[in-house]
C-alpha cells in the first residue's frame, strides 16, 4: 500500500495496474485504495511471466500498444513520486524508454568457490556498472513483443524488463535514482524500511 500510495501522487499516472497471483486471497483495503488503480489476479511463476500476463490484459482491454508503460516492483516500498516523475519526463520522448538506476557505488568483486568457500576471484572495474532498480518504461506494444520473443524458452536470463528490451537490440535510457529506492528483501530491510517511512510521515 505505500507503493501504490507513492505512485497514486504521481500526476502523469492515469492509471495503474496490480498484477496478483492467481490465487491471491489478500483483504485489500478499500478506503485508501486509489481509485484510478485495478487489480488482476493474472500474475505468473515469476517476474517477466506475470508482467508478459499483465501486458496481455491490458492490450485485451483495449489500452493502446503505443502508450507508455511503467514496470515497478511492489516491494520497492520507498520509491518517491518525483523519482517515478523524472522518468517520465526523461524517458517520455526517448526512442526506446528506460529505467531508475543508481551507478554502482561500491568495489565490486567476483568470487571463485574454495573448498566450499567463496573467495575473491577479481576486482570488476565499476565505472560503467548500474544497479537497475525500478520503474522501468517502456512502449506497451515493444515490451509485450519483446517478453514474448522470450516466453518458448521460459523467460530464461530475463531478470527485468530492461533486459528483454536488450535482447531485441536496444539500448534502454539510465536515469540516475537514489540508494534509498531499494527493494526490501532481507529481513533487516524491513526495519530500514519502516524507519525511512515512519520519517516521511
Amino acid at each position: 500500500m505505500h507503493t501504490l500510495q507513492a505512485l497514486a501522487r504521481v500526476p502523469q499516472l492515469s492509471s495503474g495496474w496490480v498484477i496478483l497471483s492467481a490465487g491471491d486471497d489478500f483483504e485489500w483495503p478499500q478506503a485508501t485504495w486509489p481509485v484510478h488503480f485495478r487489480r488482476h489476479a493474472c500474475g505468473g511463476a515469476n517476474r517477466a511471466e506475470s508482467v508478459f500476463n499483465g501486458l496481455s490484459a491490458m492490450l485485451s482491454a483495449g489500452v493502446s500498444a503505443l502508450d507508455w508503460v511503467l514496470v515497478h516492483d511492489a516491494a520497492r516500498c520507498l520509491i518517491t513520486p518525483d523519482a517515478v516523475s523524472t522518468l517520465i519526463e526523461s524517458c517520455r520522448d526517448d526512442a526506446v524508454g528506460g529505467l531508475l538506476a543508481l551507478p554502482l557505488p561500491d568495489t565490486l568483486k567476483s568470487q571463485s568457490i574454495d573448498h566450499g568457500a567463496a573467495r575473491v576471484a577479481s576486482t570488476v572495474t565499476r565505472e560503467d556498472k548500474w544497479l537497475a532498480q525500478t520503474p522501468q518504461m517502456f512502449r506497451l506494444g515493444a515490451l509485450h513483443a519483446a517478453l514474448s520473443a522470450a516466453a518458448g524458452a521460459g523467460f530464461a536470463g530475463i531478470t527485468d524488463e530492461s533486459s528483454a528490451m536488450e535482447r531485441q537490440g536496444l539500448s534502454p535510457r539510465l536515469v540516475p535514482s537514489s540508494a534509498l529506492n531499494m527493494k526490501v528483501t532481507y529481513p533487516a530491510d524491513f526495519a530500514f524500511a519502516e524507519s525511512v517511512l515512519k520519517g516521511r510521515t
